[in-house]
């Protein structure tokens, strides 16, 4: 008698999972940006939202709560109900790097959240100015080890994905650069351009065009994978420095505990306009690329990213401004 009810129960709880999937969504759901209109996160988030309500049948509703490096989005994120209509578009920089920069949330950005997908990553450049004579990733450690310091690397900013990608390359190739930070990727672009500064790692489309210029010199991407707008380029682990990798990227997470059936249909949805060539050239003309692949995937890879970015933090001792 027991074994039957046991059955029966199983029975039931499978045919309330499919009626969960099959039924969800069956209204508009809510996507939180932790960041203000206009910027890379949103931009990706609109592109991939915009052709994923298509997918699912419902309005996906963008709303941008930035603010405090992404806690503001964060926080409401991870207190939201877990009912598969607010879901959290998070980046590496708030999942992965500000909690180690000194950023005190009001949540665990592993525990607080339910993997949903990967949504894509935008690895950075290494450029360098046509004064340094390195046309190869090898040259250009050979002539850092030589004069220490000597080789100055902007970046956007102390604490930005430019500035640990820098630190992150000295720490694997042995080397030391001087680091200077700037206020964003425009200017830490035209005094690299100028020659006040040697290296550069920055996003594609901001120095793709000096770089056809010839105003500067690309040596390698760092990503785990060739760029496919340039795919002319090595990764800097083919080049030099075997499994380097550095992108930002991109998640669709809901709260702690939202259902598998609703993770499941959210997850197959999403791979579905991923792998679309219409998203493909969206996403290239920000120097980004779509990912794809399962739950288990994203939690495995944002774990790897936050030890990684906390060591190279931790060991550089390095503090936001």
């Amino acid at each position: 008698m027991r074994a039957s009810f046991h059955v029966v129960a199983l029975l039931g709880a499978a045919l309330s999972f499919n009626a969960l999937a099959q039924g969800y969504p069956d209204k508009a759901v809510r996507v939180i940006v932790p960041f203000p209109p206009g910027g890379a996160a949103d931009i990706v988030a609109r592109h991939v939202t915009t052709r994923l309500s298509a997918v699912i049948g419902q309005q996906i509703i963008v709303d941008n709560r930035g603010g405090a490096g992404g806690i503001i989005g964060g926080e409401i994120a991870a207190r939201a109900p877990a009912d598969g209509y607010n879901l959290l578009f998070a980046s590496s920089s708030v999942l992965s790097i500000n909690p180690h920069l000194g950023a005190k949330a009001p949540y665990d950005v592993i525990k607080s959240f339910t993997p949903i997908v990967k949504i894509g990553d935008a690895p950075n450049v290494l450029t360098v100015h046509p004064s340094v004579p390195a046309k190869t990733v090898k040259e250009l450690i050979v002539i850092a080890k030589a004069k220490p310091d000597a080789l100055a690397y902007a970046s956007n900013g102390a604490g930005t994905l430019s500035h640990l990608t820098g630190e992150l390359f000295s720490q694997r190739a042995g080397v030391k650069m001087l680091h200077v930070p700037y206020k964003g990727a425009a200017p830490a672009t035209i005094d690299t351009v100028a020659g006040n500064v040697s290296v550069l790692f920055a996003a594609y489309p901001s120095v793709s065009a000096q770089v056809r210029a010839g105003r500067l010199k690309a040596l390698a991407v760092t990503s785990g994978k060739r760029l496919a707008v340039a795919p002319e380029l090595p990764t800097v682990a083919e080049a030099a420095l075997k499994d380097f990798e550095s992108s930002q990227w991109w998640g669709l997470y809901g709260p702690a505990g939202l259902p598998a059936a609703m993770i499941e249909r959210m997850n197959a949805a999403t791979n579905k306009v991923l792998v679309t060539d219409d998203i493909k050239k969206a996403l290239a003309l920000d120097g980004a690329e779509p990912s794809g692949g399962t739950p288990a995937a994203l939690a495995a890879y944002h774990k790897a990213d936050f030890e990684k970015w906390g060591k190279v933090i931790t060991t550089a001792n390095i503090k936001a401004n």
